[in-house]
């Protein structure tokens, strides 16, 4: 069986042949990201959608993911990027440096569907809001800090082997081979 990742970021792809026993193929297809409060139902959503439409044998992943802020209820959480791109991180740091608790986490969520069924495997790696350090990464890496330091700091080896996605792949990669056995 091939697992058909749905993304266009082939770092993604990379990250989930490194958890994955099964071969890994990249998909790019644009698939309608809903507007939720919940990772996984967009995810699922999503995952759902791209199977459908690409007609293939082969079950599909799709994954989610989100920088959720404590002090600032969870946000931007699910609308990370939407926020990223019209706030942009520098903003979103500054709503969160005037806050005493900085606590907060990036979360994901990888959803595999094969026509007949969804299933969803969650990962998270708790750190805090920082003022801006690094050179690496993308994204809101330079504002994320896990034990001191930040996303963007790391290398991507350092990164992908504490990243929310990685957690999720390796629940999702038990299932796998819980499931074969």
């Amino acid at each position: 069986m091939t697992i058909r990742f749905v993304t266009s970021n082939e770092g993604k792809v990379e990250e989930a042949r490194e958890y994955l026993d099964e071969p890994v193929e990249q998909v790019n297809y644009d698939y309608t990201e809903i507007q939720s409060d919940d990772l996984a139902e967009i995810a699922v959503a999503g995952a759902t959608e791209a199977f459908e439409a690409t007609g293939g044998d082969d079950p599909v992943v799709v994954d989610d993911a989100g920088l959720f802020v404590d002090a600032l209820g969870g946000f931007p959480g699910p609308y990370s990027a939407y926020a990223e791109d019209t706030l942009g991180v520098e903003r979103v740091w500054r709503l969160a440096e005037a806050e005493e608790n900085r606590r907060a986490r990036f979360r994901g969520v990888v959803a595999y569907y094969d026509g007949e069924r969804a299933e969803t495997f969650a990962g998270a790696v708790p750190g805090r809001i920082v003022a801006p350090r690094g050179d690496g990464g993308f994204g809101y890496d330079p504002i994320f800090e896990h034990e001191g330091t930040t996303l963007a700091e790391m290398s991507t080896e350092r990164k992908n082997a504490i990243s929310h996605r990685g957690r999720a792949l390796a629940k999702f990669a038990d299932w796998l081979a819980d499931r074969d056995e």
